[in-house]
């Protein structure tokens, strides 16, 4: 017959001895309780208030953007810039990116190209000039060229070119050496490009517009008459 016994309230229980080969319980741990440090606390919950700040100042600023010019498709330099030219962008620039305005369009339609603008590419103050290519005390001579008195390489506004003289040698005393044997050297003339017509269909002819200085253009213009002229680009500054 068993006998179950019953724990008297505030003693403590007694475990039977324990039998052979079992393992005796471990002690139960005594946890620590953990000290809150405020000022700590206070500081972390400032270091990412502060970070939250920083990245939504630095997104506001990247997005916002400014109506600029753009250069919508390839302009020469010394040609005059035309409303096609340019085109409106929305651009998110550094306050050191020199840009123009879209308001200033209006403005810089008729001015001309200081140097070549490429399309695509974010239009500058400095890219515009209303300066004419026609400088003052300059004349304005059209210059009729075949394809083979021209270079292949095309020309454009702004360029500098020699107008070479090819007479006929029977014109030029039938192409006498000179006492040291040599050929004289061909007439020449310094010009700048001002515009540059189509060719025509039929010819191949193609009409350039050259500013040369007032006491050579009658000259100039005699010898375009003859057609025995050619024009060759001359070579570059500092070349």
């Amino acid at each position: 017959m068993s006998t179950t016994t019953t724990p008297v309230p505030g003693q403590a229980s007694v475990l039977p001895p324990a039998g052979p080969g079992s393992v005796p319980a471990a002690a139960p741990r005594v946890l620590r309780q953990r000290r809150r440090r405020p000022g700590l606390i206070a500081l972390s919950v400032a270091l990412i208030a502060a970070g939250g700040l920083s990245g939504a100042l630095l997104f506001t600023a990247s997005g916002q953007r400014t109506a600029v010019l753009v250069v919508a498709r390839d302009v020469p330099v010394g040609a005059a810039i035309t409303d096609a030219d340019l085109a409106p962008a929305s651009l998110a620039l550094d306050p050191a990116v020199k840009a123009v305005a879209v308001a200033k369009k209006p403005g810089l339609v008729g001015q001309r190209a200081a140097v070549a603008l490429k399309a695509g590419s974010l239009l500058s103050p400095g890219q515009v000039t209303a300066e004419s290519l026609i400088k003052a005390g300059e004349q304005l001579v059209g210059v009729a060229l075949k394809p083979s008195q021209l270079p292949a390489s095309r020309l454009a506004p702004g360029q500098k070119v020699l107008i070479v003289s090819t007479p006929d040698p029977a014109q030029a005393g039938g192409g006498k050496p000179t006492d040291t044997g040599a050929s004289p050297a061909p007439k020449t003339q310094t010009a700048t490009v001002v515009a540059v017509g189509q060719p025509v269909p039929a010819t191949g002819v193609v009409v350039v517009d050259v500013a040369v200085p007032a006491a050579d253009g009658p000259a100039l213009a005699a010898r375009v008459a003859t057609g025995a002229v050619a024009l060759i680009l001359a070579p570059r500054e500092g070349s």
